[in-house]
């Protein structure tokens, strides 16, 4: 120890007194000096080592409170995009209902129409064969009557005389006189 005490008093080691300054060569410094600058820095330090670690910490606790506040924000979204989903899916179940009905309501009224469509062509279709049968039957009498009337004509010219005649023209002056009589 008094090794130490003499190395602190000896004026060999000290240097001149007007300069004042810090060694920073770790082999030449001595502990006080070492000791002086370490309490100067945790006394000093310590304030800003405090502000640091505060304003670190106000950081990070406001960054977590940013992503609790993102995350609070993006679970609403998430929730009100799977109730929209939800409603749109019941939405296109109604559509594709409602389309499937509106399918088969259209699919039975094409029916319907084809139904009725078929059956007015099939009432036409009756109707014309119909009247083909008339005009054909009318056709047929009025030929058949045309041909009695030509072999009639032709028996009364073969078989008609002027005596034959003029007893028809006879009777007939008959039948109008009587005509007349019965009206008076």
């Amino acid at each position: 120890m008094q090794n130490i005490i003499n190395l602190v008093i000896s004026s060999g080691y000290w240097p001149i007194a007007g300069n004042f300054g810090l060694n920073t060569n770790l082999l030449e410094t001595n502990l006080i000096n070492l000791s002086v600058v370490l309490s100067l820095l945790v006394y000093f330090g310590k304030g800003v080592l405090n502000n640091l670690l505060s304003n670190r910490k106000q950081t990070i606790l406001s960054t977590i409170n940013d992503a609790e506040e993102r995350y609070n924000e993006a679970t609403d979204k998430l929730n009100q995009a799977r109730t929209r989903l939800e409603r749109a899916k019941i939405k296109a179940d109604e559509i594709r209902v409602n389309g499937l009905s509106q399918i088969e309501k259209e699919k039975r009224e094409l029916i319907n129409a084809a139904d009725e469509d078929s059956k007015r062509l099939e009432d036409s279709k009756n109707a014309t064969i119909r009247f083909e049968e008339q005009r054909a039957i009318e056709q047929v009498r009025q030929q058949v009557s045309r041909l009695a009337l030509e072999r009639a004509l032709e028996a009364l010219n073969k078989r008609l005389n002027n005596e034959l005649h003029s007893r028809v023209i006879d009777y007939h002056i008959g039948l109008l006189r009587a005509m007349e009589s019965t009206t008076n």
